[in-house]
């Protein structure tokens, strides 16, 4: 049997409706001007129900940070001494990028709020000084008993929260427009080449040589011979390669 009326669409988690009826007022009147009492009551709930959900208002703005840092911290936690380690900081930093991406409208929405809002843009740097504290506190362990281990550590983290938030912000600033994924693995590429496996003093994973192969070559060629490790990442093994016929 068919019915002409369609079935009423199932209302939203109370948590999501309390950020839409937010981020509608924050629009219409400007974040200064809306109170936990507009939001709960746009949303059909009484104020002590907000607090449920969210700690304070600035909380609401940033739903979601919460579940990827406790994401983050897992995907981190997991790894094993097979998982290079700024290798593994970097596809943590992806996590995040994931969480912006999953709602382009509302994360561009909640970038330009942002940036009107100076206690907002205060808060966004504790959430993202936290994330930076995770990656830091994963790769100390990594680190642990190198030279300069700890230093190492917090300097790598550093440059994995700076490359992928200056990805982050372009693609935000273009209204979401393009890859995000993409600008973001370019400017991760530059962390992993600057602090990957091999860069450590004294470590190569790749080198390259040109060598007289004598038989095989005509007179005055050279052949370049590539050692490599087999764990190198193929973007570096093609970096040696060109740097050594460069010398060629």
């Amino acid at each position: 049997m068919s019915s002409s009326s369609a079935a009423p669409a199932a209302k939203p988690p109370m948590r999501e409706a309390l950020v839409a009826a937010a981020f509608q007022l924050f629009l219409e009147r400007g974040y200064e001007q809306t109170t936990v009492d507009d939001i709960a009551a746009l949303a059909g709930v009484g104020r002590r129900s907000f607090f449920r959900y969210f700690p304070s208002k600035e909380d609401v703005v940033f739903p979601d940070h919460e579940r990827c840092l406790a994401d983050m911290t897992a995907f981190l936690a997991a790894g094993g001494e097979e998982h290079e380690p700024v290798r593994r900081v970097c596809d943590a930093a992806r996590l995040v990028l994931g969480m912006y991406a999953e709602n382009p409208t509302f994360s561009v929405q909640r970038y330009r709020l942002t940036k009107q809002v100076p206690g907002l843009r205060a808060y966004e740097l504790s959430v993202v000084w936290r994330y930076e504290r995770a990656l830091a506190e994963y790769l100390r362990g990594r680190f642990a008993g190198r030279p300069d281990g700890t230093l190492r550590a917090d300097v790598v983290a550093a440059a994995v929260v700076a490359a992928h938030n200056n990805a982050l912000r372009s693609w935000l600033r273009s209204d979401g427009l393009g890859d995000a994924g993409a600008a973001v693995d370019h400017a991760l590429g530059y962390v992993q080449k600057a602090f990957g496996r091999g860069t450590e003093p004294g470590a190569s994973p790749v080198r390259a040589a040109a060598v007289t192969a004598g038989e095989p070559a005509g007179p005055g060629e050279d052949v370049v011979v590539l050692v490599s490790r087999r764990d190198a990442p193929l973007w570096r093994v093609v970096q040696e390669l060109e740097t050594a016929l460069g010398r060629c």
